[in-house]
C-alpha cells in the first residue's frame, strides 16, 4: 500500500483523582483533559443516555452506541467534551456499520493480501506495540483495486488492535519505502489511511516510521504533511537499521527487515 490523495496506535491517558478539600465545592471542566474515575463513569452515563435518546437507530453491543469502552475513549479523544464526543462517536459508529468492518474476514481481505503489501508482524516491537507493516514498492494503485486496498487497511488496524497487551493503547506503523517509485505514489490511499485514524480510531497510532525513504517521495510527503495535522508529528524518518536496533530484537524483526 503506498501513496494517492483523498479526503484508522492509543496515547495512555490517565483517570487521577481531583483533591479537594471536605469545606469546598469541587469544580469539573467539560473541556479537563483527565477527570477523576466517578466524573468520567458521569460523562460515560451521559453520553450513553443521550445516544439512546437521540440516536437509538444506531446498532449496540460491541463498538455501538451502548459500548461504554468506546465511549470512554471517544470522551478522552474530545477532552470529555461530551457534546464533541457524541458527534464524533456516532460518525465512527455510523461508518463502521456503512462500512462493514464486522464482516471483515481474512478470507474477504485474501486476494489483496497475497500481495504482501501489508500485514501485521506476528511480533510486538520493544515497547510491546503491535506492528502494521506497509511495503511501498508492493502497492501499484493502477491495477489494484482502491476498494479492496480500503477493507485490507481496515481489517489490518482492527487486527492489529486485536493483539494489544493489557495497558497498553498504542499501534506502530512501519512504511517500508525501500524501492518505492512513481508507479506506487497513492497519496489519495495515505490520506484515506489517516483519516481513518483520525475520525475512527482516535489515539491508537502510536507512531509511523517512513523508513529509507527516496529522494522521489520527499515532494509528495511535503504535499500530504500539512493535510495531517497533529499526525505529521507521529511520523519518523529512519533507516532499516534503526528499525532493527531501536524497535525490534533480532528474533522479533518483521521478516522484510531481516539481513
Amino acid at each position: 500500500m503506498a501513496l494517492r490523495l483523498c479526503n484508522p496506535l492509543r496515547y495512555p491517558y490517565s483517570l487521577p483523582s481531583i483533591p479537594c478539600k471536605t469545606t469546598t465545592t469541587r469544580r469539573f471542566s467539560l473541556r479537563s483533559s483527565s477527570v477523576n474515575e466517578f466524573d468520567s463513569r458521569k460523562l460515560v452515563l451521559e453520553v450513553k443516555e443521550k445516544l439512546e435518546k437521540d440516536h437509538y437507530d444506531l446498532p449496540v453491543g460491541s463498538n455501538g452506541r451502548d459500548d461504554e469502552d468506546m465511549i470512554l475513549w471517544f470522551l478522552k479523544d474530545r477532552r470529555f467534551s461530551v457534546e464533541e464526543a457524541i458527534s464524533k462517536l456516532t460518525k465512527a459508529i455510523k461508518w463502521r456499520q456503512e462500512f462493514g468492518v464486522s464482516e471483515l474476514t481474512e478470507d474477504s481481505v485474501k486476494s489483496m493480501a497475497e500481495t504482501g503489501k501489508s500485514f501485521v508482524h506476528d511480533f510486538l516491537d520493544v515497547y510491546d506495540r503491535p506492528v502494521l507493516v506497509v511495503v511501498a514498492s508492493k502497492h501499484l494503485p493502477s491495477v489494484h483495486d482502491a476498494a479492496e486496498n480500503e477493507r485490507l487497511c481496515v481489517f489490518l488496524i482492527e487486527k492489529a488492535l486485536s493483539k494489544l497487551p493489557e495497558g497498553k493503547q498504542e499501534i506502530l506503523g512501519i512504511l517500508d519505502l525501500r524501492g518505492f517509485g512513481t508507479e506506487n505514489a497513492d497519496l489519495q490511499f495515505l490520506t484515506f489511511l489517516f483519516d481513518v485514524f483520525y475520525d475512527y480510531y482516535p489515539k491508537r497510532l502510536g507512531q509511523v516510521l517512513f523508513v529509507e525513504a527516496p529522494f522521489v517521495f520527499r515532494p509528495i510527503w511535503e504535499l500530504v504533511k500539512p493535510l495531517l495535522k497533529h499526525y505529521a508529528s507521529l511520523v519518523r524518518f529512519c533507516s532499516a537499521e534503526t528499525v532493527r536496533k531501536e524497535y525490534f530484537k533480532e528474533e522479533t524483526l518483521p521478516p522484510n527487515f531481516r539481513d
